[in-house]
């Protein structure tokens, strides 16, 4: 995984040394038990890449389910990276799902297998209230992005 710059999917991995499916998540589990940071994306397995001087912000959203191309369509084009979706749930707590999403690219084939699975949004299960751990090169873009998002109405706080 260090070696690759994008996400290798799990079939690969296991294909690759020969185990299954199956087997392959029990490794990936038990290596993350250890210690290792390892990154599970829709697009596959990755391990984090934060860059020396990467600045990080937890950013407060609520919207309707068809304006999610809208915030992370604002977010991309400011240079900033969509970590992950954090909702609170009243009976399991936290609940975050990764999405790793850097370029308008990358938004579509979210939003491509959000169609295709039929699978709601975490922020569904919130009315709409969601967190997004954000990362990018410089403050100013995170705080440009901010700015955008509380403009359409987007950004909580």
């Amino acid at each position: 995984m260090r070696a690759h710059r994008v996400p290798i999917r799990g079939d690969e991995l296991a294909r690759r040394f020969r185990v299954s499916r199956q087997c392959l998540v029990q490794d990936v589990a038990i290596l993350r038990a250890s210690g290792e940071e390892i990154e599970a994306t829709p697009r596959g397995y990755r391990l984090p890449k934060v860059g020396d001087h990467a600045h990080r912000a937890i950013l407060a959203c609520r919207h309707a389910p068809e304006r999610t191309e809208e915030e992370l369509d604002i977010l991309v084009d400011h240079g900033v990276k969509i970590l992950d979706v954090i909702v609170e749930h009243p009976l399991y707590g936290e609940l975050r799902g990764s999405l790793m999403i850097e370029s308008r690219a990358d938004v579509q084939d979210f939003l491509k297998h959000v169609k295709a699975s039929h699978a709601s949004l975490l922020s569904s299960l919130t009315g709409g209230v969601h967190l997004h751990t954000v990362e990018a090169s410089r403050p100013e873009s995170i705080s440009r992005a901010k700015a955008k998002l509380r403009a359409r109405g987007i950004l909580l706080k």
